[in-house]
């Protein structure tokens, strides 16, 4: 059975803290190592959209990930792009027509054979329709009848043909068939209008199709991720804070939703954009960390705890700018609350991961923390050594869990890492179901 994956949603919007994110475009964070495509054949469908210029990039993309790719090409897209592009990009001779006679093999079915996922962008309302209703008139509508493998699809058009009857008509009726669907993004059209029918950034896509070589395991499943550091004003213009990038609770947050998993992800200040796909809510501080999370929690089945919020805040906030003077000035130091701790005694049925950063004593300070802090799986990192914690992609930890094990995960990649710690919460999950 074909399964087709519509790609786009709503745009970019920001309400109070939240920022719902679909669609990060050229400011959201890189695609990483992209492990899952290492490998796989790609078929790339190009068909005939402004947009078409977009689907080299791809193309570079998922040969950057390792992966193997091949084009096909609609007539109508040669107008916009040559196979000579794609044919430089992959290595690879685009297919263009099923009339070849230089091939002893049948071109469409030998692709679709070889094709481990496809890739339709930009995917035009015409080879929408054709899809919808089995047309095959030519290499693209024809190969694509014949693909067994899974098809992103990824929309684009001008916004009034997005919203005409007959192509919501036709998207619905993929939607019957099992298709999911989203609208693609919304802004400035190469048409001069602004509307819905951008094909999603080549980032996202690529990102996408991740999704279709990930495991299934965390479906029907919300997850809360909390990441980065948080800050604690002094001033209006100074605070205290930490080395924390929020790389891992990134990594923990886009694996767990390439699983299947409904992600909100709270982050304080961090240097990447709102991931694709994911719920993100930006926070300042850790009282404010703390709020955020006591907001989403009853929304969710996992909390995992990433963020490496201030133990402690300026005393006094000053407003305005504190001179400078001969002699430094005090700082006076409060407590911030304990976030775990915090949530803890309303954790009912929830599966609680934390982590643990500590420079000494790791197991038995993470064994400590698990207990004291009613966590399902601690997570320990040493910080203080070269490419582990703080501000590395990668990392290196344990993972203690509630019987006293205690499983090393050696310096890794910090996805590999995060994908670890998955598979952790995704054997609760299976034994808590038993």
């Amino acid at each position: 059975m074909v399964k087709f994956l519509i790609l786009g949603s709503v745009p970019f919007e920001r309400t109070n803290r939240v920022w719902l994110s679909p669609h990060r475009g050229k400011q959201g964070i890189g695609i990483g190592k992209m492990t899952a495509l290492k490998d796989r054949n790609i078929a790339l469908v190009i068909t005939g959209g402004i947009a078409a210029y977009k689907a080299a990039e791809l193309a570079r993309l998922y040969i950057k990930a390792e992966a193997r790719v091949r084009a096909a090409m609609t007539d109508a897209a040669q107008k916009f792009i040559t196979p000579l592009t794609f044919q430089t990009l992959t290595g690879h001779t685009a297919a263009t027509s099923l009339w070849s006679e230089n091939r002893p093999e049948i071109g469409h079915i030998s692709l679709a054979d070889w094709a481990h996922a496809v890739v339709v962008a930009p995917a035009t309302a015409n080879i929408l329709a054709k899809i919808s209703y089995g047309l095959a008139d030519d290499f693209v509508s024809t190969f694509l009848l014949a693909v067994k493998a899974p098809i992103l699809v990824c929309p684009s058009m001008n916004v009034n043909m997005f919203e005409n009857p007959v192509v919501q008509e036709n998207l619905e009726r993929l939607r019957k068939r099992g298709v999911q669907v989203a609208a693609p993004g919304s802004g400035y059209l190469a048409c001069g209008w602004t509307g819905t029918g951008r094909m999603a950034e080549p980032a996202d896509i690529v990102e996408e199709t991740r999704r279709l070589f990930t495991t299934g395991d965390l479906a029907g499943q919300r997850v809360l991720v909390t990441a980065g550091p948080t800050r604690e004003a002094w001033d209006d213009i100074r605070y205290i804070s930490n080395r924390s990038s929020g790389q891992m609770g990134l990594a923990l947050a886009q694996s767990a939703r390439r699983r299947g998993a409904v992600v909100t992800l709270i982050t304080g200040p961090v240097a990447f954009g709102p991931p694709y796909g994911i719920q993100t809510v930006a926070v300042e501080s850790t009282r404010d960390m703390l709020a955020a999370v006591q907001e989403h929690l009853p929304q969710n089945d996992v909390l995992i705890k990433a963020a490496a919020p201030g133990d402690f805040r300026p005393a006094a906030r000053v407003r305005g700018k504190i001179k400078k003077g001969d002699t430094p000035p005090p700082i006076d130091l409060a407590r911030n609350p304990d976030i775990l701790k915090t949530v803890a005694p309303d954790k009912g049925h929830r599966i609680i991961v934390g982590f643990a950063a500590e420079s000494e004593n790791l197991i038995p300070s993470a064994k400590s923390k698990l207990q004291s802090k009613n966590m399902d799986l601690c997570v320990a990192n040493q910080i203080g050594r070269p490419g582990e914690a703080f501000g590395s992609p990668t990392n290196r930890v344990w993972i203690v869990d509630r019987v006293g094990g205690v499983e090393e995960i050696p310096l890794a990649d910090k996805e590999d890492v995060a994908g670890r710690i998955l598979d952790r919460i995704a054997d609760l999950i299976r034994q808590r179901k038993m």
